[in-house]
């Protein structure tokens, strides 16, 4: 299920809902209230009405100014002009008093975003939006700004939290196109978890989207009911309800959507044996051209046309297809990555804000206690102040003195002076608390060891200056694939390890392929010199190692020694069978070790 690959029409619709806000003045309630009726589906009368509005809008309050301006950059966005929009969007965001207005523009930003694929940008808008939540009056402002988190979350992949949200606005008891989309992000997120999902659910999410005339909204919704009509082995009423609803749907014009349901039809049909009826809806599909790159039903067609090309015996024109099948598959699968790597750094960056915010709390709750004391100090006569104040100005003078000394002393005991990382005795004592913590916890950590290669051949030849270079840069690029939690450290020379907690052996093996890559890219240039640096890697993990720190780097270090046997520049993953293999086979068979190693490597 690719649902989070096509709800660019949810976007749309979201969109069209913020900007439909009530006015005072009678004349531009009534233009508003038409353009919000028409905004989806017609967008000529749209921008029609957008232009008797601007001209009555010297006659209008600051307020209703701004709330014309909203509804501007939904026009921008619709002709394209994301850029506009979002100028638009950001000066609404800081320059309107409205609380209500605000909200409304801090989720068609964080939506515009998204629409344009900056999902990092996006997920940022959004974290400072949805605090105002609290303060909105306005239920169906607060309705959309919920419902506008459900549609980024799960365009990110986050159902979870996008069924979190939609729930929310279900539970409130939305009115019109608000119930339309919330249901419809419900079975959406549902779909997405791989959770079972009634037909009556979905049944009810399109009627209540056809009593409001979303035909967008209806038309994703009937894919769900597609896609689990499929998975329960009814093809026919699948192909069924896409084909009823075709023409309603290439009405829309929405190329997206279009092209999810000629993709679809393409592949049931296929699935039928149908191969003509597949390859003339995989072709429509192609046709909707760049609006759908980097989506699933791009792939799916190109499939299809693969297919059908390697079935007919046609070479040239099956490797043709292939090659556009195997592009659009690339370019899906990094967009996919692209948006769960947003709501990881989105997510990181909310943890550092939370942790500022609770340095600065305590911060202020000193604050406050300070200023308590002074007010008792006032009561005192005058040379008692004074006296009070120097002493405890003295003190924390040699307080702060004191304090400053003994972390400099503390973190040149910690830290390893070239790299600034930790050094082998703080990043023992750092694993073992993390590993203890973790088997208390029931928690996974995992253990990343690399080597640069040919490290000693940097120094001879560039000078251990540029071995001192490599060493710093290597150390700065590791710490970008560290979380706080984990614990990074220079072994000693040029060895490094990373403890991962709460991470399984997967996971890790990922981190360390991309550690790996990222240092075959640093640029050398700087020092004067041109040189590779490369790393070899190994990875194990507490589920087969145990909780020992000494088994977990022996463990690690095994396998960095066999990325260093099989070529170096490459990552070794720990496994126990394979080593119990290799164990025996060294033992029954000494003249093949060679051969047994290789292969294990």
């Amino acid at each position: 299920m690719d649902a989070r690959r096509f709800r660019y029409g949810l976007l749309g619709c979201l969109l069209g809902l913020l900007s439909a806000p009530a006015f005072a003045a009678p004349s531009f309630d009534a233009l508003l209230k038409q353009a919000d009726e028409v905004r989806t589906g017609d967008p000529t009368a749209f921008y029609k009405l957008l232009s008797q509005l601007e001209l009555q809008q010297e006659s209008a309050t600051k307020e209703q100014r701004n709330k014309l301006r909203l509804m501007k950059a939904h026009g921008f966005l619709m002709k394209g002009q994301s850029e506009l929009a979002i100028q638009e969007l950001q000066e609404l965001g800081t320059g309107s008093e409205d609380v209500n207005l605000r909200f409304r523009a801090g989720a068609m930003l964080a939506n515009t975003y998204a629409v344009t694929r900056r999902f990092e940008q996006g997920l940022s808008a959004l974290n400072e939006a949805l605090p105002l939540a609290s303060q909105v009056t306005d239920r169906d402002s607060r309705h959309h700004g919920l419902m506008a988190a459900g549609i980024l979350y799960n365009q990110v992949g986050e159902y979870s939290l996008g069924r979190d949200y939609a729930q929310q606005v279900l539970e409130d008891d939305p009115k019109g196109r608000s119930k339309c989309l919330a249901g419809n992000l419900v079975v959406e997120s549902l779909l997405g978890l791989h959770q079972p999902v009634q037909e009556e659910t979905i049944f009810s999410a399109i009627q209540a989207c056809e009593q409001q005339e979303e035909s967008l909204l209806a038309g994703f919704s009937r894919t769900y009911l597609a896609r689990k009509w499929v998975a329960d082995g009814k093809l026919k009423n699948a192909i069924d309800v896409l084909e009823r609803h075709l023409s309603d749907v290439e009405a829309t014009k929405y190329p997206r959507l279009i092209g999810e349901y000629h993709s679809m039809l393409a592949d049931y049909r296929m699935k039928l044996g149908e191969i003509g009826a597949a390859e003339k809806h995989a072709n429509t599909a192609v046709a909707q051209g760049t609006a759908i790159n980097g989506s699933l039903p791009l792939v799916v067609a190109h499939r299809v046309l693969y297919e059908i090309a390697n079935m007919r015996g046609d070479p040239a024109m099956a490797l043709e297809q292939y090659k556009k099948y195997a592009n659009a598959d690339k370019a899906y699968l990094n967009e996919v990555k692209t948006r769960e790597l947003a709501y990881q750094l989105v997510r990181q960056q909310i943890l550092q804000k939370n942790q500022q915010i609770s340095v600065l709390d305590q911060k202020n709750q000193v604050l406050q206690l300070q200023r308590k004391v002074d007010q008792q100090a006032a009561q005192n006569t005058r040379l008692i102040v004074i006296l009070l104040v120097l002493l405890i100005a003295s003190i924390g003078y040699w307080a702060f003195k004191i304090k400053r000394v003994q972390l400099s002393l503390k973190k040149m005991a910690e830290t390893d002076a070239l790299t600034g990382i930790c050094n082998r005795h703080h990043f023992t004592l750092r694993a073992e608390r993390a590993l203890a913590e973790c088997a208390r916890n029931g928690e996974q950590a995992s253990l990343i060891m690399f080597d640069l290669d040919h490290f000693k051949n940097i120094n001879d030849r560039f000078g251990h200056g540029t071995g001192d270079w490599a060493l710093k840069e290597v150390a700065e690029a590791s710490k970008g694939f560290c979380r706080r939690i984990d614990v990074l450290g220079r072994l000693g020379g040029e060895e490094f390890a990373i403890l991962m907690y709460g991470c399984d052996l997967r996971a890790a093996a990922r981190v360390a392929e991309d550690c790996r890559v990222r240092l075959a890219q640093i640029e050398t240039r700087e020092t004067g010199h041109v040189f590779a640096i490369t790393g070899s890697f190994g990875v194990t993990s507490s589920q087969l190692s145990g909780y020992s720190l000494a088994k977990l780097l022996s463990q690690a270090d095994k396998q960095l020694y066999r990325a260093k046997h099989a070529g170096r520049n490459r990552v070794c993953v720990y496994d126990a069978e394979q080593e119990n293999v290799r164990a025996a086979s060294n033992v029954l068979e000494m003249p093949h070790r060679d051969r047994a190693e290789h292969l294990g490597a």
